[in-house]
């Protein structure tokens, strides 16, 4: 009688598994399709956490903010950044964010996408086309570039809801 039950329920389970295959030309995205996440409801802040000290990041409203929720919806984000050019951290979070880059001066606490695929924490000011992303609540500057480690290197920065 096992065996019978076995068979049928083979039976019945084999066309199901061979009809999850995913097609041969189908690709993954890296980052969610547009058409997700405009519906996607937008929180007002990310969290930012470097060292084990966690501030939040006022968000934009733009493509690349809710592509990078809908991203965080999944699983944190978490990358390595380093020092350029004496006032910022720039890494790459692994993923592509659609651009909608205009002519930004930046100022501390800025959080900016640059290129599409790098994400850069300010801790001084430049002026170039970017993505705004949004700006890290922080008190005095000072406390800002301790938490980014402003001049000592590289840290890990997890971005997170």
């Amino acid at each position: 009688m096992f065996r019978a039950l076995a068979i049928n329920f083979l039976a019945l389970l084999l066309p199901v598994i061979f009809s999850c295959e995913k097609a041969p030309d189908a690709t993954i995205p890296d980052s969610p399709r547009e058409e997700q996440t405009d519906n996607v409801p937008m929180p007002e802040k990310i969290k930012i956490t470097i060292s084990g000290k966690t501030l939040p990041v006022i968000i934009e409203d733009n493509k690349a903010t809710k592509a990078l929720v809908a991203a965080l919806r999944e699983a944190p984000i978490i990358y390595e950044a380093e020092d350029y050019g004496g006032f910022e951290k720039v890494g790459a979070p692994g993923r592509s964010l659609p651009t909608s880059n205009s002519q930004i001066t930046t100022q501390a606490g800025d959080v900016i996408l640059y290129g599409g695929n790098q994400i850069v924490l300010f801790y001084g000011s430049n002026s170039w086309s970017y993505t705004r992303i949004g700006k890290i609540e922080y008190g005095t500057k000072e406390e800002l570039e301790s938490f980014l480690k402003a001049g000592q290197g590289k840290i890990t920065v997890t971005l997170s809801l």
